[in-house]
């Protein structure tokens, strides 16, 4: 590879957030070589670049994320779109799902969820605009849009859209009956996955 691939650019971005993002960081070398959230961004990287060339590489990139997740504790699926200069701290539990779209300089603490509501095909999971911070252990679930610049407090459970430079704080859990009989998608119902 050389000095001027786009990949190669974008592995050494990764390096950079996690320094620029973590005062606990030393030096390049140490992020490199000990941050399990870089190296579960640069499998990553590397399992979506098979998984949009399509064919035979489908099972070798969930393969490829499968064994990062292993390695790392942390889930991202290979078909899940991550912008530039993301940061997980900590990482370990953290899970991003298949249709997710998370654009740049985005920071995810540990146990955090990008999840879905639905086992149907199509748009399941969040998309997550530009700066946005996600906390420890929140929950963020169903095709909805966290605009730029938003935060989501630790621990939050969020099924709607956050604007832009807003925070979601707080759980959206109420109790309420259950369906007798299931509809359609017995899959549907959020507080299944929370």
């Amino acid at each position: 590879m050389s000095g001027s691939d786009p990949l190669l650019r974008t592995l050494r971005d990764d390096v950079r957030a996690a320094q620029e993002r973590d005062p606990a960081a030393r030096s390049a070398i140490e992020v490199a070589l000990a941050y399990p959230g870089v190296h579960a961004l640069w499998f990553h990287r590397v399992a979506h670049r098979m998984w949009n060339t399509g064919g035979v590489l489908r099972l070798p990139s969930r393969l490829l994320s499968q064994f990062a997740r292993f390695v790392t504790g942390i889930e991202i699926h290979p078909g899940a779109k991550i912008g530039r200069r993301m940061f997980i701290d900590h990482g370990m539990g953290v899970v991003i799902g298949e249709t997710t779209e998370i654009g740049e300089d985005v920071v995810m603490f540990h146990g955090s969820t990008l999840g879905g509501v639905s086992m149907s095909k199509g748009k399941r999971h969040p998309t997550v605009g530009d700066r946005v911070l996600i906390g420890a252990g929140a929950k963020v679930l169903g095709p909805i849009t966290l605009g730029d610049d938003a935060k989501v407090g630790a621990n939050a459970v969020v099924v709607h859209d956050v604007p832009a430079g807003h925070v979601a704080i707080g759980t959206a859990a109420a109790p309420r009956p259950s369906r007798a009989t299931p509809e359609h998608d017995p899959y549907a119902d959020p507080a299944l996955f929370i």
